[in-house]
């Protein structure tokens, strides 16, 4: 940008017509006295109050978003900002935009984003309702930081400065208030500097409800942090039922075991079954939803990740999935001779079960894996035809010699 200033200020509007001009001159304030160069920046969402009209009477530049969405008004925002550095906050007064000295210091220090955090800067009485204060908040940014292993205490605070460079990089694609989360998690991911100041919280000044939807908004955060995480959503519950399936079916494969009152016996062993198969299928979710995510850009790429990855080729997997349901056969063989032993008569239930409950477990664990192989590598196939669409298409450079090597 030739006319790059150091800071936008950017706030998201839908209908603000109450506080916009006070949020707006506090933000002029704070430019003004601080001597940095910069530019408000409203990003209009459809208001229909005048809020418009309010910010450019006020000094501040609309830019129109047509999308709607909290995420939507933001990511047009930050398109349209001239600063090198953008901090954003909600424009209904709840943040103070004349104290922002604390975020551009950090900022200029090196930060790519830098997040408040309204519990550590104090929440005035009747800021926050007390669901959001001691349960959504808390519990969804704790799961943030056990997720992704992000230092930040507030996911949700609204007030936060970035590089704008490095978050466009980011290419952020939520359109909600999940764009929130979106960009702490994939500013983490990257191993960008990301940083947290204090920050107060004060009532807003609307006398209308907030846009935010506790229940709406809070499953949406909820399901972008499961979502963007494979481990959590697939992979870990799946070793776990696995590894439970494996050692009881184990254990119960002999016959009958006794522990103190209660008897285990061949209805245990075939939950056991059912672990394995769902934990063999949850895992196999875990890769190709992993496998898919980094392919196409929603998560960072992961060295370790893609050599795992790379590592689970297409013929590996059939060859253990083959190997699966050879057992499963054999199982079965087992199965029908200890009937034939009896003269293909009445049968013992306990012990007649186990190896059939055996071999479909095994079979259908194979097939599984089958069909999850050829899943995955499918996910391949539009880069395989990248490659050799680029191979088939000789670049400029290329061009130019064969014209050389004919003249």
């Amino acid at each position: 940008m030739a006319d790059q200033l150091e800071l936008t200020i950017l706030m998201p509007c839908l209908n603000e017509a109450e506080t916009l001009a006070t949020c707006i001159a506090k933000a002029r304030s704070f430019l003004a006295s601080s001597g940095i160069a910069g530019e408000v920046l409203i990003a209009d969402n459809g208001s229909t109050d005048g809020s418009r009209e309010i910010a450019e009477a006020a000094g501040a530049i609309v830019v129109a978003i047509e999308q709607r969405g909290y995420g939507a008004a933001l990511a047009g925002g930050i398109e349209a900002a001239r600063g090198r550095y953008v901090i954003m906050g909600d424009a209904d007064d709840s943040y103070d935009f004349s104290r922002l000295d604390a975020f551009v210091a950090q900022l200029r220090a090196g930060a790519d984003l830098v997040m408040g955090n309204r519990f550590a800067g104090g929440i005035a009485p009747g800021a926050m309702p007390w669901l959001h204060r001691f349960v959504g908040n808390p519990v969804l940014s704790s799961l943030g930081r056990l997720f992704f292993r992000t230092p930040i205490g507030d996911f949700h605070c609204g007030l936060r400065g970035f590089s704008r460079d490095a978050i466009l990089r980011l290419n952020l694609r939520t359109t909600g208030m999940e764009f929130a989360s979106e960009m702490v998690v994939k500013a983490t991911l990257s191993q960008l500097d990301v940083r947290e100041v204090p920050t107060k919280l004060a009532k807003d000044g609307r006398s209308r409800p907030p846009h935010l939807r506790s229940f709406r908004d809070g499953w949406r955060h909820l399901r972008f942090l499961l979502l963007f995480s494979p481990r959590w959503l697939f992979l870990y519950p799946g070793i776990a039922l696995l590894w439970v399936g494996l050692v009881v079916g184990a254990i119960l494969l002999p016959g009958p075991v006794r522990l103190g009152g209660v008897s285990f016996d061949v209805h245990t062993f075939l939950v056991a079954a059912l672990c394995v198969i769902v934990g063999l299928q949850s895992i196999s979710f875990a890769v190709i939803g992993r496998r898919f995510a980094s392919r196409y850009g929603f998560i960072p790429r992961s060295d370790t990740y893609d050599r795992l990855l790379e590592a689970l080729t297409l013929e590996r997997i059939l060859l253990v999935a083959i190997l699966l349901m050879l057992t499963g056969f054999a199982a079965l063989v087992w199965g029908v001779g200890e009937w034939a032993a009896r003269d293909f008569g009445a049968l013992n239930a306990s012990r007649t079960m186990r190896p059939v409950i055996l071999a479909m477990t095994a079979l259908v664990s194979g097939f599984q894996m089958m069909m999850s192989g050829f899943m995955s590598s499918m996910i391949n196939i539009p880069i395989y035809e990248r490659r050799l669409a680029e191979v088939a298409t000789p670049s400029a450079s290329q061009q130019r010699h064969r014209e050389m090597d004919r003249t």
